[in-house]
């Protein structure tokens, strides 16, 4: 843990087991409600609901907001509908009071949303749940302020603090029309040092272009936006520009690392989203579907030696190099597909110089090979004293090392011109293929050394 350390677990687990709430709250009091859900996690279950019990009811939401997903719908879970209405869901932002509706099941999803006392909230909320997950519609919350282009500016002011009231962070004033389309933003310096009182909003806002996101936009599109143009938020709008809500930094930054969490764990063979928390059957099924793959590789794999026997049996010393010629094609395909994938991720590359990219990878390849070659060369010539096994390596070796590099960057290319996620050729799949096409390779050129 960071700040938080396991003296500071016990310190409360002994003053919950002695009813201290007093000391409690004490000590939760200048903690950030981060630091506060760290706190629960670490905490027996119990614990936690019990801390959650003796919060500010507003703490007590932003607390919510952060812990884990485990412990927070474990907490959900052992709340009534009235409970989850009034300590949590009316008491956060939408963006996120949408998120932990979405984990309800439908008929208690319902029912809170009917026991909601704000009418505006819960019909916000409605909407949001119409949105997918990993889109912007997903992603954006409704609290914003925004001000209608005609209004006179002491108007503008009055409407401006009356939203504020429910906007924890203002970034920006947007500037909309009577069919509240996006307009522009306003800028609060022009406003404050206006001295006209008779002056519109329309004589002092910005009206230049915005950078806007659709509704239905992927979120992995709105964090590279975000990303490029260095943005703290996001106005999210429909096809006809009106505007609908707002994406902050804060969920984006949640969006990148679910998404780096993701790529990673198909890198390793994983096939679906898991926690080390998950049960088992369903750990086993996010690994077995690649183990089978790789098992079926190494049958492939053998069934190759197989064929080449002959070779094995004139020089059994080409069975010594076998596991370097694999390892070394797998991971010559997975450096090269992973730098394409990084390029497909945050949309660097270009398809229009893809001959230009080859031709680069071509002689990273090369010099590699080359360097590789010589050593493995260099080894057998000390060592081995088999001057044809030596050459027979190491071209295997270099034109393997050749092989691997083009096809680990044509791989995930094809990957994503089908519609299926690059990532999956830096993991097992690469790997597996290269074992079968280096160790070919390497027979097919012994056995062209030995005259087969």
């Amino acid at each position: 843990m960071s700040e938080i350390t396991k003296q500071h677990i016990k310190d409360f687990s002994k003053a919950i087991e002695d009813g201290q709430d007093a000391v409690i709250t004490e000590k939760l009091h200048d903690l950030h409600p981060a630091d506060i859900a760290e706190v629960l996690d670490f905490l027996d279950f119990e614990e936690a609901r019990y801390i959650v019990k003796i919060l500010d009811i507003e703490l007590a939401a932003k607390v919510m907001v952060e812990l884990e997903d485990d412990v927070r719908d474990r907490l959900i879970a052992s709340l009534t509908s009235r409970e989850i209405a009034e300590l949590v869901i009316e008491n956060i932002d939408t963006d996120d009071a949408a998120d932990v509706l979405a984990e309800l099941p439908q008929g208690k999803k319902e029912e809170v949303i009917g026991l909601l006392e704000d009418i505006d909230h819960a019909s916000d909320l409605v909407d949001l749940l119409t949105y997918e997950e990993d889109t912007a519609g997903g992603l954006m919350a409704k609290e914003l302020i925004k001000v209608n282009i005609n209004w006179p500016v002491p108007k503008a002011i009055r409407e401006m603090r009356r939203q504020a009231e429910e906007v924890e962070e203002v970034y920006t004033i947007y500037v909309v029309d009577d069919k509240n389309q996006l307009c522009g933003k306003l800028s609060l310096k022009k406003l404050l040092f206006n001295s006209s009182l008779r002056a519109t909003i329309q004589d002092i806002y910005n009206p230049g272009k915005l950078q806007t996101v659709l509704v239905d936009e992927e979120a992995e599109e709105v964090a590279r936006l975000m990303s490029k143009y260095d943005l703290v938020v996001l106005p999210v709008v429909d096809e006809t520009g009106t505007l609908l809500g707002r994406i902050t930094i804060d969920d984006v930054v949640d969006v990148i690392q679910e998404e780096a969490e993701r790529d990673y764990q198909m890198a390793s063979g994983i096939s679906e989203n898991v926690e080390s928390d998950d049960n088992v059957f369903l750990l086993t099924r996010a690994r077995l579907p690649w183990l089978v793959i790789g098992l079926v590789g190494g049958i492939f794999s053998s069934r190759v030696i197989a064929l080449y026997e002959t070779e094995l049996q004139i020089n059994p010393s080409l069975a010594f190099f076998m596991p370097l010629i694999a390892a070394t094609g797998g991971n010559v395909g997975v450096q090269s597909s992973a730098i394409v994938v990084q390029g497909l991720a945050s949309n660097t590359f270009e398809f229009t110089n893809l001959f230009t990219k080859l031709k680069k990878e071509l002689a990273v390849a090369s010099i590699n090979a080359i360097i590789c070659s010589l050593l493995v060369l260099a080894y057998d010539m000390l060592f081995m004293n088999d001057i044809s096994l030596g050459y027979t390596v190491a071209l295997a070796l270099f034109s393997v090392i050749i092989c691997a590099s083009l096809f680990g960057t044509l791989v995930p290319i094809a990957l994503n011109r089908l519609d299926i996620d690059p990532a999956l050729a830096t993991g097992p799949f690469i790997t597996t293929a290269n074992d079968i096409i280096g160790l070919i390779i390497y027979f097919s050129i012994g056995r062209l050394m030995y005259g087969i």
